[in-house]
């Protein structure tokens, strides 16, 4: 979310929704996250996760709603 923001603005978390699809041991290998944000407006954005093992399968999910607010000036 961070990285999309422009010089000045913050966020926090308003909700964070994890769905573990599949469990995630030692034998699971290296997996993989990949995440965005599906949309931000003035007040609000909505950002999407997803983590994947080595052969591409979906190990778990997440969503988070952020409160988007200016940060003071240092």
């Amino acid at each position: 979310m961070q990285s999309t923001l422009p010089p000045g603005m913050g966020y926090t978390s308003l909700d964070l929704t994890v769905k573990f699809l599949r469990p995630v041991t030692v034998d699971t290998g290296p997996v993989r996250a990949v995440g965005g944000v599906l949309s931000s407006g003035r007040r609000t954005a909505l950002a999407e996760a997803r983590l994947y093992d080595g052969t591409d399968r979906l190990l778990a999910h997440a969503t988070s709603t952020c409160m988007l607010f200016p940060t003071p000036a240092a």
